[in-house]
């Protein structure tokens, strides 16, 4: 699952250029970052903080766990996907290849894709790094396990959404396309220029998709909104070895944050990049739909009065949410990461940022978001206390409880882990009392009888489903009147 790429690079954390600048002590802000963070374990917080200033450390630190299960906290040497944030190793890639000469940011697809149509054959290697290209977002879903040709057919027969260089609209498969570019031109894999380009010189060997030698307790477990258990991206990737071409070049690096700390001072001192491809990679060429933000190559780019340049980006996979944020010209660098992601913890590095600048701003405490509260709720009370249940959501969660997909995410969340399956009965039957209308409804809740095998029940829900025009359960009705 991939959240819309746009909304995770507008950085909407409503910060002006202009902050109540005080000075903090170091000791000081250290502790009102930690405080901050800790307090958000109890309400399911997970992830880690990485911010320095002036070169100095003001706090490294994991909260939560990277694996629930085995009780192992995140750490500084914890390994996390970063999501988009891989778009600007691809960038920096591409600029590396244009200091050896062999691309130039003016070369056409044409020169690198056979049979390209011809809508597509003059899109520049800038336009792909600037998502100026036309190319629409995205052509499938992380794991969907299509080969290299089946991907790029797609994207051959994809139709643009503008002519080429007119608008900015995010695009990840035009990195992808850049992926394959730096193949051709490089002549060895995309991770394997990665590693022998940049990783392996600055001692980042933790970086990358399949090439570390990863240490099993290092990897973060994902968890879907705080609850569900989807393991490691890497044993995805390890288990097909692969990396597919809807995710190569575009997301999915898996990194520590010491890792990515030890990259942004490299990019400062122009160690991976020369100082004029430096300027190319953090210049602003397409505007975002502001006047203030713009994208440069891989990286979302915002020029402000007081401060300086602001760098910055963001990458998701729904479930890891990992942010940068960077102001070169004052030297702070914040990085944050969270392996349990939801509506509530996306923007925090935002709050970080007003912290470090504004020494009175004081963020709202981290909250439980609404699943988190249901799990809770089902681990310590009885299924006979459901309506309590549904009195807390009605009344305290109002903002997220406004949609039947709430309890019946829950509920299947539920079924699919083998865990409570009557507590996920009664969140389906509490669904199906609040909107009797809804057909798939009904389906969840006929699958939820069948798992604690009340086969007549099931066969009712099945029939109240279908009648209500959700037809997809005939299938499954039919079977069941048939055995």
């Amino acid at each position: 699952m991939r959240l819309l790429s746009l909304l995770l690079l507008t950085f909407c954390f409503s910060i002006g250029t202009a902050f109540a600048q005080t000075e903090q002590t170091s000791e000081t802000l250290s502790k009102r970052i930690d405080t901050y963070f800790s307090n958000g374990v109890e309400n399911g917080f997970s992830g880690q903080v990485y911010v320095m200033r002036s070169g100095e450390t003001l706090i490294n630190q994991g909260y939560g766990y990277a694996n629930k299960e085995a009780g192992i906290p995140n750490s500084a040497q914890t390994v996390f996907d970063i999501g988009s944030n891989t778009k600007q190793f691809t960038a920096a890639a591409i600029l590396i290849l244009v200091e050896q000469g062999k691309v130039s940011l003016k070369d056409p697809l044409s020169l690198y894709f056979d049979d390209l149509p011809e809508d597509k054959q003059s899109i520049t290697v800038h336009q792909l790094l600037t998502h100026t290209s036309g190319l629409v977002e995205t052509v499938g879903s992380d794991f969907d396990g299509v080969t290299k040709s089946e991907f790029f057919e797609k994207v051959y027969k994809s139709e643009l959404l503008d002519s080429p260089g007119a608008a900015y609209s995010y695009s990840n498969i035009g990195y992808s396309l850049l992926a394959q570019i730096i193949e051709k031109a490089a002549g060895i894999s995309y991770e394997s220029f990665l590693q022998e380009s940049f990783f392996r010189p600055l001692g980042m060997d933790q970086t990358g998709y399949l090439l570390p030698n990863w240490k099993q307790q290092d990897l973060a477990v994902g968890y879907y909104n705080g609850v569900m258990d989807i393991g490691t991206m890497i044993g995805r990737y390890q288990e097909s070895n692969e990396v597919s071409w809807n995710l190569l070049g575009n997301g999915g690096i898996n990194a520590t944050q010491n890792d990515m700390m030890l990259w942004l001072g490299a990019l400062q001192k122009s160690k991976v990049l020369s100082a004029d491809s430096y300027d190319l990679l953090t210049s602003t060429y397409a505007s975002m739909g502001s006047s203030d933000y713009y994208y440069g190559y891989g990286w979302v780019v915002k020029q402000t009065e007081e401060l300086g340049k602001r760098i910055s980006h963001s990458g998701s996979n729904g479930v890891f949410w990992h942010s940068i944020i960077w102001y070169p010209e004052q030297d702070i660098q914040i990085l944050y990461v969270t392996n349990a992601s939801n509506l509530k913890v996306e923007r925090l590095a935002g709050f970080i940022e007003k912290m470090v600048f504004d020494s009175s701003y004081s963020p709202d405490p981290i909250a439980m978001n609404v699943y988190t509260y249901i799990q809770k709720f089902i681990e310590n009370k009885p299924i006979s206390d459901s309506p309590e249940l549904l009195q807390s959501l009605q009344s305290d969660y109002a903002d997220e409880f406004d949609h039947p997909r709430v309890l019946n995410r829950m509920g299947n969340l539920l079924l699919n882990s083998g865990n409570n399956s009557d507590w996920a009965v009664e969140l389906f039957k509490l669904n199906v009392s609040i909107y009797p209308e809804d057909g798939n409804l009904w389906d969840s809740l006929a699958y939820g009888y069948l798992a604690i095998n009340k086969k007549e029940d099931a066969i009712e829900a099945f029939r109240k489903a279908i009648s209500l025009g959700y037809s997809d359960a005939q299938e499954k009705l039919d079977e069941l009147l048939n055995n």
